[in-house]
């Protein structure tokens, strides 16, 4: 086990494990762990340099829970590992709130350290508006809904999360999926959940997306479930760089896990570039 000392006293733990010309960095979701990428690294460490590791409040970071971190936070924190590992010619990869991460890294600090980008499967504005359809729930979550959410109990309001991401949750008796929500809730800190969540939703990173001066990758699901499969259209009217996008057919919002050879397989075929 290896823990990173960031400048703030808070530890993050990650793995370094690999070899190859290439540094790939791999960040998870929200609620989630670097454990969703274990099994795609066993692949793709034949490739890269792999680094994973779990976000403040989050998995083997759960004790880095002072204050209320942002998605600026966690951007610094990025930065932070990558400078203090001397980490260069890097695949940037996020995954949801991964994804949100790369956006602030590129709004704060740039691209100078970065190959290219791999985003999977989130939108660069999660709140829909009358001129936005491609946010959260596939167009269906507005700023009334948030407000709406900020005074619902937190287990209600993972669950529904858990459900929109993964539909088939819907089929489960509500005590039976009850116990696997909760226990994936302990492995987190809960305020550093309320705190990234409400940074998330608050932020529209569209222009970032436009200031990318690198080679994009997005990987999305198809029919999805958070977000509308049409966000590939709209990163590849928008970035200006060259983009590709990689469809997940028959898949939702978990598309890493529930597709890990995949995955490996296509996150190769982007570093072979």
């Amino acid at each position: 086990m290896s823990y990173y000392t960031l400048k703030d006293g808070e530890k993050l733990y990650y793995e370094d494990v690999g070899h190859g010309a290439d540094t790939l960095i791999m960040m998870h979701g929200w609620t989630s762990s670097h454990e969703v990428y274990e099994k795609p690294v066993e692949t793709l460490r034949e490739y890269a340099r792999c680094i994973i590791y779990d976000h403040r409040g989050h998995g083997g970071s759960k004790a880095a829970n002072r204050g209320e971190p942002t998605m600026e936070t966690l951007a610094g924190d990025l930065n932070e590992l990558i400078t203090g590992l001397s980490l260069s010619n890097i695949t940037l990869l996020g995954w949801s709130m991964g994804a949100g991460v790369v956006f602030n890294y590129v709004r704060l600090y740039g691209c100078g350290a970065l190959k290219q980008i791999i985003l999977c499967d989130m939108t660069p504005k999660q709140l829909n508006d009358e001129e936005w359809k491609l946010g959260l729930y596939q167009g269906a979550y507005t700023k009334a809904d948030m407000d709406r959410d900020a005074g619902k109990d937190f287990y209600k309001l993972y669950k529904e999360f858990a459900v929109g991401a993964v539909p088939r949750l819907k089929k489960i008796p509500g005590f039976l999926l009850k116990k696997p929500l909760r226990e994936k809730l302990d492995n987190c800190d809960e305020s550093v959940l309320k705190s990234l969540a409400k940074s998330m939703k608050t932020q529209d990173n569209r222009d970032v997306v436009e200031q990318i001066s690198v080679p994009v990758t997005y990987f999305y699901a198809d029919p999805g479930s958070l977000f509308s499969p049409e966000l590939a259209d709209w990163y590849g009217e928008h970035v200006r760089t060259q983009y590709r996008a990689v469809r997940f057919p028959n898949a939702n919002h978990m598309l890493v896990s529930d597709y890990p050879d995949k995955f490996a397989e296509e996150v190769r075929g982007v570093l072979r570039q």
